[in-house]
């Protein structure tokens, strides 16, 4: 087969969620399958972090207007590759598609009421554009593949679309995310944060992360504690948090806080392990990849007890109401007093991650482009 898979931004320097959820499918697919012939359909970037094989070809498609790139200039590449099929990687995908489409469409969200406003004007067009795409492209895919079986019973609900068009394809991660020497780990960490221990939650401006109320919790836990952790938050700017401080009237715990920024996914192994605990509080998530990377390292983790994240977290879990500030914080303290449910989370998250790997995701991704490109 000639499979074309589309991956605009895995050249950038700050990626994402589905950005590593294309790249390391990829990796794994041309690290395993030697029989089919692959063009990666890409936006030109700094980070090359991936590189041509024997079947795999990288294909740089310039317009940096992200609407024109999949529209116009994607459906142009496409038709001169003439491939069996185009794999769409992040939730949206031509109009016009001149080869049987497969899309992976990682979640709903985009259709479903806000939980409350967002100051990222980038997030909100993204929004508006999925909203206006998405609907009218799923009649068209051959097959849609999502990331949980939660998110795959929400699309077909809130679609109506047919049980056999819709599959679920559990994500992996990457095996770099495992437990490393303390003087290592210390040596990237002290970049991010002074303290040699501390709580680390991924935070970013968009609603479902729930970035006001887990801040809330922290201010709890500081009440209450006898250490008083330092939080180490990535992905969100100083006004952004001063914004979120001032109006849940806890502006006392920013001495306590360290807000650092992007941090690079291969430098996220090091502050995994440097943590006491991760936080991954969100409202809304199909998959939840940061939890499985934090507990490969050993971290315990504290998530919540909705959507996707039970089903990937697993019973033996941390999980949480995220709307309550007080759960999330006397979970932080039951950690920090008691050392055997501390211990008991540690060795539970290494069971855990076993069962996802991007070698299962990438060959179950072969069954479905071999079933597309045979109708």
């Amino acid at each position: 087969m000639k499979i074309a898979i589309e991956a605009q931004r895995i050249f950038r320097e700050n990626k994402h969620g589905m950005d590593f959820v294309a790249l390391e499918t990829i990796r794994e697919l041309q690290k395993t399958d030697k029989e089919n012939e692959y063009y990666i359909l890409v936006s030109p970037g700094n980070d090359r972090c991936l590189k041509e094989s024997e079947n795999v070809h990288i294909l740089e498609i310039g317009n940096s207007v992200y609407p024109l790139w999949e529209q116009v200039a994607l459906p142009r590449a496409v038709k001169k590759i003439k491939p069996d099929l185009l794999h769409c990687t992040s939730n949206t995908a031509p109009l016009y598609c001149p080869a049987p489409l497969v899309l992976t469409l990682h979640d709903i969200i985009f259709l479903e009421p806000k939980q409350t406003g967002n100051k990222s004007w980038y997030q909100n067009l993204g929004r508006i554009y999925r909203r206006l795409v998405v609907p009218r492209i799923l009649p068209r895919c051959k097959k849609i593949i999502t990331v949980s079986y939660f998110e795959r019973d929400q699309i077909q609900k809130a679609l109506q679309l047919p049980a056999a068009q819709i599959t679920a394809i559990y994500n992996g991660f990457n095996t770099y995310f495992k437990p490393v020497p303390i003087a290592e780990t210390r040596a990237v960490t002290k970049k991010y944060i002074e303290a040699d221990n501390y709580l680390f939650f991924l935070g970013n401006t968009d609603p479902k992360k729930n970035t006001p109320r887990t801040l809330k919790a922290y201010s709890l836990y500081l009440k209450q504690s006898g250490q008083k952790l330092p939080l180490l938050i990535a992905d969100l700017k100083e006004e952004i948090i001063d914004s979120i401080l001032k109006e849940e009237r806890i502006e006392e715990i920013k001495p306590y806080l360290s807000y650092p920024g992007y941090i690079p996914n291969k430098e996220l192994v090091y502050l995994y392990n440097g943590a006491f605990a991760f936080l991954y509080t969100s409202l809304r998530e199909s998959f939840g990849i940061p939890l499985l990377e934090a507990m490969s390292c050993g971290t315990p983790v504290i998530t919540s007890n909705t959507s996707a994240l039970p089903e990937i977290a697993g019973e033996g879990c941390i999980l949480v109401t995220p709307t309550s500030e007080t759960e999330i914080a006397a979970k932080l303290i039951e950690l920090e007093e008691n050392e055997d449910f501390y211990n008991r989370q540690k060795q539970y998250g290494f069971r855990r991650v076993k069962d996802f790997l991007w070698e299962k995701t990438a060959r179950e991704l072969q069954k479905i482009y071999t079933q597309v490109a045979a109708r």
